[in-house]
């Protein structure tokens, strides 16, 4: 995801800050990924370094660096509210 992507979803995430309890953004900051997605996900950026990655794979690679990506633009929305700054 590009610079601009991320800045994007950024201001499109801005007012969840609004809503957010903190019980709520406790549980948003510590969400992870289990050890198979987390094992996956190695596997395809492994497969991609080397250039020898499937079409489909490379599909399902982006998906998940997408999602990882959406995900810590949110933690950090939630840590915001969590310092108190929501």
């Amino acid at each position: 995801m590009a610079l601009t992507e991320l800045r994007a979803l950024d201001r499109l995430l801005t007012p969840l800050q609004e809503w957010l309890t903190p019980e709520v953004a406790t549980r948003i900051a510590g969400l992870r990924a289990d050890a198979l997605t987390r094992a996956r996900l190695d596997d395809l950026a492994g497969k991609n370094a080397e250039g020898t990655i499937s079409p489909e794979e490379r599909s399902e690679y982006e998906a998940l660096v997408s999602a990882g990506n959406l995900i810590a633009v949110l933690q950090a929305k939630t840590r915001a509210v969590l310092a108190g700054r929501g």
